[in-house]
């Protein structure tokens, strides 16, 4: 007989919890899941509350994963209700893109939202969406597997030993000299480690995208998963931070939540207000420095392409590199011809295909191959 079939159907859901932990790569003993069940039964819990208390301190997740925890725990107690609550509170991990001189237009409704994913539009357009059943392709596996080892790197501040390098090793000469009656014989040598670079995927989630919009968000799951320093965002009328939920290490659960926490799926496109709004947060901002920057987005703007392309210059100076992927780039003899991409062109390291997962990846990890700097 299983041990599932065994338990209080009470208890159920308190353990299948501390599976989903465990899912989730959160070390928990057999003893810690006793300890949790005693804590329920002893409180008597009245609300979620005191059930979350009892598991931050049965369970014991560490401190530096404890926004991990909590949206576990949300996603699991209360499901879609405690991840509705983010978009309500308007919080600073998403912000609204205000349009100037548009106060005669009302929202989108969503009946009357794009549905074939071929024209681009300003109109804000709220909605839910939910992921089919994911597969993992071959691009993602790709991507998993070599992005830990050809993602871009940079060279730190610490030194390393090494065979050659401008530095001299004294340390090691000295006490190699010891050995040898006091003569050197070899001269040490020593070069700067080198460290993972900052990573930042800005994802285009309007209409004119759509029906790229769950591969790329897959992909995204998949970069986050394999390499640190990544942050995603998202953007269409609203610019949102999904970074958090992609930490989740199940993909259906990671992109559940980021289903849930962005609200302008397949709507409008005003991507120069979104990369200004951008720039604008410092805390942003910052995630661009010194960053490999990819925009996955077809470039179909709607607004002012003045302000995309003055976006677009302030955010290439302060990055390693811009990369600027869009479906319409079909072949090496591509040529922008909207004029959003004549606008950026220039200001762009590269301005190459994003029509599939399988170019996407082949060029993320080509990134790698660039000249350390």
């Amino acid at each position: 007989m299983s041990t599932d079939l065994q338990l209080p159907q009470a208890a159920r859901i308190f353990v299948s919890f501390v599976a989903l932990m465990r899912a989730n790569s959160f070390a928990v003993a057999p003893e810690q899941t006793t300890a949790f069940l005693t804590a329920i039964e002893l409180l008597g819990p009245r609300d979620l509350g005191d059930i979350r208390q009892a598991a931050l301190a049965t369970l014991a997740p560490p401190p530096e994963r404890r926004a991990s925890f909590d949206r576990l725990f949300d996603l699991h107690f209360r499901g879609s209700e405690a991840l509705e609550r983010v978009d309500d509170g308007e919080d600073d991990e998403t912000v609204r893109l205000q349009e100037e001189g548009r106060g005669d237009e009302e929202p989108l409704l969503s009946e009357e939202a794009n549905e074939s994913g071929l024209t681009a539009t300003r109109t804000e357009a709220l909605v839910e969406r939910r992921f089919a059943q994911l597969s993992t392709t071959d691009a993602l596996r790709r991507l998993s597997r070599e992005a830990p080892r050809r993602l871009p790197r940079r060279r730190g501040h610490r030194r390393m030993r090494a065979r050659r390098g401008p530095f001299a090793d004294l340390r090691r000469t000295l006490r190699d000299s010891v050995r040898n009656d006091g003569e050197i014989l070899r001269l040490g040598h020593m070069k700067r480690r080198q460290r993972p670079r900052k990573f930042l995927l800005l994802i285009d989630v309007s209409g004119s995208m759509k029906s790229r919009t769950e591969e790329n968000m897959k992909l995204a799951h998949a970069l986050v998963q394999a390499a640190p320093n990544v942050e995603v965002f998202t953007f269409g009328t609203r610019l949102t931070r999904v970074t958090r939920s992609l930490r989740l290490k199940r993909r259906e659960q990671a992109l559940s939540a980021a289903a849930h926490l962005v609200s302008d799926w397949d709507g409008g496109t005003r991507i120069g207000d979104a990369l200004r709004a951008f720039l604008a947060v410092p805390r942003f901002g910052g995630y661009a420095r010194g960053a490999a920057v990819v925009i996955v987005s077809d470039g179909l703007e709607r607004g002012e392409p003045d302000a995309l392309r003055d976006a677009v210059a302030k955010l290439s100076r302060r990055a390693w590199r811009v990369s600027w992927l869009t479906p319409l780039a079909t072949g090496q003899s591509f040529r922008p011809q909207t004029e959003a991409l004549v606008a950026i062109e220039r200001f762009v390291d590269d301005l190459v295909d994003g029509g599939s997962s399988t170019s996407i990846v082949a060029h993320v990890l080509a990134l790698g191959r660039r000249r350390v700097a």
